[in-house]
């Protein structure tokens, strides 16, 4: 059984850091690319952050570019997003999601809870 198990999540001041993990679990994820969206109270999930694994190519929101870093550790099957200057607009429950590079069924965690606090 395929899963990923976000943790990490908290509340925060603004300006302040968070880092979120998602562990992977059930399969190889070597050649997926994976990442994080998140969704706010009344919007739609966005994205966030991804890297392609089996290269390590980031890619990044422009609303988090320099602020984010996404991860990955390949012998402990786990994705990282690094937050720093948290901002109350962060405010949201973030999901971590696996989709193949090529084809195949995608994959999305259970989501974790940032809330920023100005």
């Amino acid at each position: 059984q395929v899963q990923l198990i976000e943790s990490g999540g908290g509340l925060v001041q603004a300006g302040g850091s968070l880092r979120l993990s998602c562990a992977a679990s059930g399969r190889t994820f070597s050649s997926y690319k994976m990442g994080w969206y998140r969704q706010a109270p009344g919007k739609e999930r966005e994205f966030v952050a991804s890297i392609i694994r089996s290269v390590g190519t980031t890619y990044y929101a422009d609303a988090v570019q320099g602020r984010f870093t996404i991860s990955g550790d390949n012998a402990k099957n786990t994705v990282y997003l690094q937050m720093n200057s948290l901002k109350p607009e962060d405010t949201a429950i973030y999901y971590c999601n696996a989709v193949p590079v090529l084809i195949g069924a995608e994959y999305w965690g259970q989501g974790t809870q940032v809330t920023v606090s100005a």
